[in-house]
């Protein structure tokens, strides 16, 4: 399948930043910029949990969608200060990000922790965006490769090739989050690839002799700017952005919403 086939997708994360009149505000300001254009990316704005029901609001009847940026895999229970699936579609949660770098780093998120909450997510008709990605030492230490591969596989365990229709991948080299660095975007892409060929590969020896991950889109992650966007978003298995800072002004976030417009006209020509 080639990339005209797949969805682009653009997605905004807001990490622990904006209040709720805020997020209003930031919401508004994004719906409105895209009002009335054709050809647009999936946009996708995940605001904090405090923040989801007015985003969700402000966002209404527009063509962007909501996510959470995190879930508990558990349904219920005496889990204090999580949030579960159920609270999600019930608030009106499309979507969700599960694995991101900060949640492995500084809350001791696993690969089984990961399996899980995609697991629940794909129960639930969430749709999940699992993000993977190697450290500035394993990188150095030319372990890109099999940190991907490992985290990639250790995501889908115990899943079908069936279930994980709904899945996307996002590639987040840990190195480039936050710090103003991005994976130059012949590398992204390789590495976007290697995801997708790794998909493949973890279904085919289950017997599924489609290539399931020529269906799956792959993001990119980590200091994406719109600077770098349009040539990112010009490589053939880089099918979108997840996008931390520059996600927090409708200035900095349109013109990337942009560039995935002209992938998505890109890809249409090609069909």
């Amino acid at each position: 399948m080639s990339s005209s086939s797949r969805k682009t997708i653009i997605a905004g994360n807001w990490k622990m930043y904006k209040t709720r009149a805020q997020a209003r505000d930031l919401a508004k300001a994004i719906a409105d910029g895209v009002k009335g254009q054709k050809g647009l990316p999936e946009i996708v704005l995940c605001p904090p949990f405090t923040s989801l029901h007015d985003v969700i609001a402000a966002c209404a009847g527009t063509p962007v969608q909501v996510g959470a940026q995190n879930m508990e895999y558990r349904e219920e229970g005496a889990y204090t200060g999580e949030i579960s699936p159920l609270m999600l579609t019930d608030v009106g949660a499309k979507w969700v990000v599960i694995g991101h770098s900060e949640r492995r780093q500084y809350y001791n998120e696993s690969n089984a922790s990961v399996n899980a909450k995609l697991k629940a997510a794909l129960k639930h008709k969430l749709l999940p965006i699992v993000c993977v990605g190697e450290s500035l030492d394993e990188r150095d230490a030319n372990l890109t490769d099999s940190v991907v591969r490992r985290q990639v596989g250790a995501a889908l365990a115990d899943l079908t090739a069936a279930e994980v229709g709904p899945l996307v991948v996002a590639y987040e080299p840990v190195w480039a989050i936050g710090t103003g660095k991005s994976c130059e975007s012949k590398e992204a892409n390789r590495v976007a690839a290697l995801i997708r060929a790794t998909i493949s590969d973890h279904f085919h020896a289950q017997g599924d002799t489609d290539k399931v991950g020529d269906h799956v889109p792959v993001l990119y992650g980590g200091s994406v700017k719109p600077s770098t966007a349009e040539e990112q978003l010009t490589e053939p298995d880089i099918d979108g952005a997840l996008v931390g800072g520059a996600s927090l002004k409708a200035e900095d976030f349109l013109p990337i919403i942009a560039a995935g417009c002209k992938r998505v006209s890109l890809s249409g020509s090609r069909k």
